[in-house]
């Protein structure tokens, strides 16, 4: 069972031209609703995936009985809500330029409920965007923890980065959280990889690099028709966690990532265009050749 720490929300997706400078404005030329939030986004790529899953995440009273509540159903994913009354689900503003470049706006909803909710005691659990303090308490309390500071990175103290990277086996970050954490823990980026036991920094189009062992391994990113990159870290993040479980080496899991998320940038929406294990193999076959025999599931 892997376990998923963080937020479920929805998510309005626009695109844009560019992304306006202060003061000024820009028009959007596309527009969608979709499911989002990037733990549920994880969970439901390792749902779908086929790897059973356990979302930890804050709900408003606006969630029973929604068309959200029904898809988790539909994909099996369990759940461990805190569900707050009087308050919505969060939501994401996204906007999204011709270059890939990102801006998003998050309204939090009943994910303040983070702040004074128990943490959980987990054997296996991946924490994503949620209330830096609460992701604290998650890695303290746990056995095997891997971090995703996501776009949530800026909140994070000198003492509370420090504190949950010393409990994360695995550490993912793509270049600019990992700028920003080097800033706000004043060490350079190879001290930072030193600080975890592996640390996977994905780098948008120009693949991934994983750091193990004192190695450093490159991915490249496969090449597809690019609809919306919103969501491509978090299936990567499933990708890799699902691989993981099954016994595979951090290379090729890595390669599982990659693949995944080749497959959501495809369309727009962050749960829309998610690959089953068979499906992965097929373009894995294709781009990374024989998928190895695993070792023994954790």
């Amino acid at each position: 069972m892997i376990h998923i720490v963080g937020h479920t929300a929805v998510d309005h997706i626009s695109r844009v031209p560019h992304l306006p400078k202060e003061n000024q404005s820009t028009p959007i030329t596309g527009r969608r609703i979709s499911y989002g939030g990037g733990a549920a986004n994880i969970a439901a790529g390792i749902a779908v995936l086929g790897e059973e899953v356990t979302l930890h995440s804050c709900v408003g009273d606006d969630f029973a009985g929604s068309d959200y509540e029904k898809w988790m159903d539909k994909l099996g994913i369990h759940r461990q809500f805190f569900t707050v009354p009087d308050t919505h689900t969060p939501t994401a503003f996204m906007f999204t330029d011709d270059a890939g470049d990102q801006m998003t706006f998050f309204e939090w909803g009943a994910s303040k409920a983070f702040t004074t909710s128990e943490a959980p005691a987990l054997p296996l659990v991946h924490m994503a965007t949620a209330d830096p303090e609460f992701n604290c308490r998650v890695a303290e309390k746990s056995e095997f923890v891997s971090f995703d500071p996501g776009q949530d990175v800026f909140w994070y103290s000198k003492e509370q980065l420090e504190s949950i990277l010393s409990h994360s086996d695995i550490l993912f970050a793509n270049k600019h959280e990992v700028k920003k954490m080097c800033e706000t823990l004043c060490v350079t980026k190879e001290a930072l990889i030193k600080m975890v036991g592996m640390a996977v920094f994905t780098m948008s189009g120009d693949g991934s690099i994983l750091y193990t062992g004192g190695s450093e391994h490159f991915v490249p990113a496969i090449p597809v028709t690019l609809s919306d990159p919103t969501g491509a870290g978090d299936s990567y993040r499933a990708g890799f966690l699902s691989a993981y479980v099954r016994g595979y080496n951090p290379l090729t899991c890595c390669r599982v990532g990659t693949v995944t998320a080749s497959y959501v940038v495809e369309h727009a929406g962050c749960q829309t265009h998610l690959p089953a294990w068979e499906q992965m193999l097929e373009r894995y076959h294709r781009h990374f050749g024989t998928l190895e025999e695993p070792g023994p599931r954790r």
